[in-house]
This record gives C-alpha cells, structure tokens and sequence, in this order.
C-alpha cells in the first residue's frame, strides 16, 4: 500500500506512525512515495479488500507481509544465576506457502503405515461414560449385585459388599503442540534405507504430516509450530496450524513450503509455545519438540549457555503445567538432553529414517 511523505522520525521525537483506512479512489488518486520504508509516518490501507482478476487481493500481490508485535522473554544467565529480563524477542511470522499436493503425495506413499496408524488409534482408550462395577460406593446399585448379597445374607453367608456401580466421564481433556526446530543444520542430507539421501527437513516434514494425521483421527486439540533464530533479538515462531484451525490444504501447503534456516534459540521458543498453551484451558498441555541438535545462536559464544537457559525454560513451564518432550534426531544429544529435559522426557532416535513412524506412535503411546 502507499505511504505518504513524512518530516518526522519516530525515534528521535517525531509522531508514531499512523495506520489509515481509505477508499479506492482515495488510493488511486494518492501520490505513492517510493523511497517511504517502514518508518513511513502513515501508511495508507484499504478499507475494503479489492481483487484482481485471478482472485487474489492486491495487497496479496504486492503488499508487505505484515510483522507481528513483538514478544519479549527473559533469559537465564547460569554464571550470575540471575535472568536477563525481556533480552530475548521473538516475532509470530507467516509461513511460506508450498504445493499441498506434496503433501498428499506423500502420505499417499506412506499409505501402509497411515493403516498401521489407524490400528493404533483404535486402541487409544475411548471417550464417554465409563461405568465401573463392584464397588462399594458407587453412584448407583447394581441390581444383580445387590440380589445376590442378599440371597447369601438368607443363606446366613457373609455377603459381597461391593455392590455398587460407579460411573464416570472419560474425556481426553488435552491439547499438545508439536514444535519444529527449522534451523540452517535441518538442510543437512541423511542416507536412509528406504528413501536414498533426503534431508533432516523432509523427513521432519513427513513426521509433522503423519502425526497431523492421527491427531485428527484422535481428536484431541492440536497446533504445529516452527522456530529459528537470528540473534536474540529476532527468534522468527511459524505457526503452521492453530488450535482452532481445520487441517485443509492452506495448512498443508504451510508445511509443505517448510524452510530452514539460521539458529535455534530453543528456550525462546519454548517460552512462547508455554505462552500460547497457557491460554488453553485443557486440563492436560503438552509440548512436542523435534530438533536435530543442541540450543545454539549466532551472538552466544559459550555453548553452556544457552543449554542452561533451555533447562530453565522447561522447568518453568513444568511449574505451569505444560509437559516437554524432547525427540532429538542428533546422535550426541545423550551428552546433554538428558540434563535439559529430564531422564524420562527425551528420546533420541538411532535410526533417522524411522522419524515419520516413531513421532505419531510415541504420541499415541504417550497419551493412551
């Protein structure tokens, strides 16, 4: 959109800038300033969307991508034990489009193990009333029970007590967040038996589908979410899918066009998925977090750092309530993963090529 000339810096004094809502003669008849960045004083919107011919709006075309508001974290200091308050800034930015029918493709390869999938989905415990009998204060009487109780109290024989039927609501209250490290080092070619060379990205990719998949048969609550890092002061956080989003095609051209780059700031990120899973109201939260390797950035030199960081992270959303898992895909991470999540929180798997299966069944088996 066009934004007019301004005499004033915002930084140094001037006015803020200011959003403004026009017409489309307004727009037509406005001068465009070309050198104007995005510190223009005031930037001019259409109030009301205006399409071109193959359907797509002009702002789609050749509008900006709009920046979310910035978010601000502390960060843990292990050397002075003492946070770093709002050090870290993490920035909500839009996926990349790709071909949904990748994903289709894909998934109509990995056909046999969808099925494989599905039995296990099935055996998933059921939601609905679950009445339990032979108890002794259940919530109703069991008539046949009850009966024989007291036959053998004529027969002057002890009767059972447990006469009672007991009945609950089984609901599986619970919503998880799958996290995706997308950092430079997931370009990174593997050798696997069954695909030849494919890299840590496409088979995380394949992971995230399969584990979209069940998570639908399922029906608990889910989001899919990515991370990298330029620094601490740009933590870049994709949302792929929302809670309350249904899994179509605009989600899956999302992970389709799945790009990694940069660094993994993972404390950051992990903070912000415990922000956004905070506003859950389900009585269960869980993080699922998928990296190839250890907290790392550009403006951290000591590696030590950072890890300590991460631990403190996860322990403070422990404090919440939100469990993390760790499934690391780095052959080293014993060295570290342990100390950072906890000796029952992580797994790291040997076989790489086994990623797409492992994830949707570590979930199912973790939630049964």
């Amino acid at each position: 959109p066009p934004a007019t000339d301004w005499s004033g810096d915002p930084l140094s004094g001037g006015q803020a800038q200011v959003r403004k809502y026009v017409s489309i003669m307004e727009m037509i008849n406005a001068v465009d300033v070309e050198t104007a960045g995005d510190d223009a004083q005031e930037v001019w919107v259409l109030a009301t969307e205006f399409y071109d011919d193959d359907g797509l709006t002009f702002n789609e075309k050749e509008g900006k991508v709009p920046v979310s508001q910035p978010v601000n974290y502390s960060e843990w200091d292990y050397q002075t034990q003492l946070e770093r308050p709002l050090w870290v800034t993490v920035y909500e930015k839009h996926p990349k489009m790709g071909d949904p029918s990748e994903i289709n493709a894909m998934l109509e390869q990995q056909k046999p193990l969808v099925q494989r999938l599905r039995k296990l989905i099935e055996a998933v415990q059921p939601q609905g009333v679950v009445r339990t009998r032979k108890v002794e204060d259940g919530d109703e009487i069991d008539i046949n029970a009850a009966i024989l109780a007291m036959t053998d109290i004529r027969m002057g024989q002890q009767p059972d007590p447990r006469i009672g039927i007991r009945t609950r609501l089984n609901i599986r209250d619970l919503s998880v967040m799958l996290l995706v490290d997308l950092s430079e080092s997931t370009n990174d070619l593997l050798r696997t038996r069954s695909e030849g060379d494919v890299s840590v990205l496409h088979l995380a990719r394949e992971a995230t589908a399969l584990l979209a998949e069940a998570l639908e048969r399922i029906g608990d609550p889910y989001m899919l979410c990515g991370f990298d890092s330029n620094g601490r002061h740009d933590v870049e956080f994709y949302k792929f899918k929302d809670f309350d989003a249904p899994y179509d095609d605009k989600v899956k051209g999302r992970l389709a066009g799945m790009t990694g780059q940069l660094s993994t700031r993972m404390g950051a990120a992990l903070r912000h998925a415990g922000h956004l899973l905070d506003q859950r109201a389900s009585q269960k939260k869980l993080i699922l977090l998928l990296t190839d390797g250890e907290p790392a950035d550009n403006d951290v030199r000591d590696p030590q750092y950072l890890r300590f960081d991460t631990k403190k992270a996860v322990e403070e959303l422990n404090r919440k309530g939100i469990r993390t898992f760790c499934l690391s895909l780095d052959p080293y991470a014993d060295e570290y993963v342990s100390r950072i999540f906890g000796q029952r929180n992580y797994l790291v798997l040997d076989h790489v090529d086994k990623l797409p299966e492992k994830l949707p069944q570590l979930y199912i088996s973790m939630t049964k």
